[in-house]
């Protein structure tokens, strides 16, 4: 019998009738299984494969591909999965909410390191000495003719003024790690500016009362002492309007945007803040920085063939 001849034992699989039928400008009749279509064979008098699966049903290389019907789609499941988007980069600061609350927390630490300028001017008074003087005719006078406690307050207030700075530039670093940048530099320039003029404050009021207290009653000679101020630094005032700070008073800012600038130009992030991770399952910080070792091979089943051998 020809493969060409539809057998009538045979059930036709879907698609086998197309590929059996004559072309559509092939000339001469129709072969009579043109006209069957898939469901019914000339001579076949119960139902065609759509109900009747026949005796291959079981067999799997004889199942219909999407390819053999004619308009079938895709199969749910056959090919590689397709393939997600990768995820964006992720925005700690997403609405106006949390810009918000990182504006307040910067402001907060810029007032919590002016806050610190109290105790600084507090240590600077303690450690700095004072100058002895002698009640004259105009006022009091240096006992000394060149004393060197106006040159030791200075040195003292560069000294604790300049690690506080240094200070306050790594705890904002590390504190405000949202807003790491010029926000993060000019809360700690600003903020330890504010210390040092509270530190400044503080630190000459310590004893001053008593200093005037003696200058307005003592007796002309009478040898007495000077609380510690600054002669290096200070503010002056531009038109009597502008403040113009100077001097070691600056030196606190100094230290913190230096600390600051080093910080930032030694991060390892391009945006000076850690990069945040997709909330996915399974993904941690220990799963990004090293790689789970890969799983060993599963041992060989019982009775399994031996591989080939070169």
């Amino acid at each position: 019998m020809s493969p060409d001849t539809p057998d009538p034992a045979r059930p036709v699989r879907s698609g086998e009738a197309d590929r059996t039928a004559p072309p559509a400008h092939a000339t001469g009749p129709a072969s009579p299984a043109a006209g069957a279509g898939p469901a019914r064979t000339s001579g076949s008098a119960g139902p065609g494969p759509a109900q009747d699966p026949g005796p291959h049903a079981g067999d799997a290389s004889l199942a219909p591909t999407a390819g053999d019907a004619p308009g079938s789609g895709p199969v749910a499941g056959d090919g590689p999965p397709a393939a997600h988007p990768a995820p964006g980069p992720v925005h700690p600061l997403v609405d106006g909410a949390d810009r918000r609350r990182a504006w307040r927390g910067a402001v907060g630490a810029g007032a919590a390191l002016a806050a610190l300028g109290v105790p600084l001017g507090l240590l600077w008074a303690a450690v700095a000495p004072d100058t002895p003087v002698v009640k004259a005719a105009a006022g009091a006078v240096y006992a000394e003719p060149q004393p060197e406690q106006p040159i030791a307050a200075d040195g003292w207030f560069s000294l604790l003024g300049l690690g506080f700075g240094v200070l306050a530039a790594l705890a904002v670093w590390f504190l405000l790690r949202r807003r790491r940048g010029p926000v993060g530099l000019g809360t700690a320039v600003l903020g330890a500016f504010a210390a040092a003029v509270v530190a400044w404050q503080v630190g000459r009021r310590v004893g001053l009362g008593t200093f005037d207290r003696l200058l307005a009653t003592a007796p002309e000679g009478q040898a007495f002492t000077k609380p510690a101020d600054l002669r290096a630094g200070g503010i002056d005032w531009l038109l009597g309007v502008v403040p113009v700070p100077h001097g070691n008073l600056l030196l606190p800012a100094f230290g913190a945007a230096v600390t600051y600038t080093l910080l930032a130009g030694w991060s390892r992030w391009p945006s000076l803040r850690p990069e945040p991770v997709p909330d996915a399952p399974g993904l941690s910080w220990a799963s990004v920085a090293t790689p789970a070792p890969p799983a060993a091979p599963e041992p060989p089943a019982p009775g399994a063939g031996e591989p080939p051998r070169g």
